[in-house]
């Protein structure tokens, strides 16, 4: 019986990390989050050095950079909305 008890928990903490890993895998983008093409809603650039320390990468996101920062392309704007 503690066999199956050991083997039961092992499972259980085996499974429990594995689950935690996969949550909190968010590749390039350090603490998690999306960042959706043509909205910048929610979004601070800094979290996602990926995409806005490049300015290629950000302008197929939709995003051209500003004197004032990161906004919308013009072209997105009009959009879906």
């Amino acid at each position: 019986m503690l066999n199956k008890t050991k083997i039961a928990l092992a499972a259980a903490l085996i499974i429990g990390t594995a689950s935690v890993a996969l949550a909190s895998d968010s590749g390039s983008e350090p603490s998690g989050g999306h960042v959706m093409p043509g909205s910048l809603e929610g979004v601070n650039p800094v979290d996602h050095p990926g995409i806005f320390r490049n300015a290629t990468t950000a302008k197929s996101y939709g995003f051209v950079e500003t004197a004032h920062g990161w906004a919308v392309a013009p072209a997105q704007t009009s959009q879906g909305r």
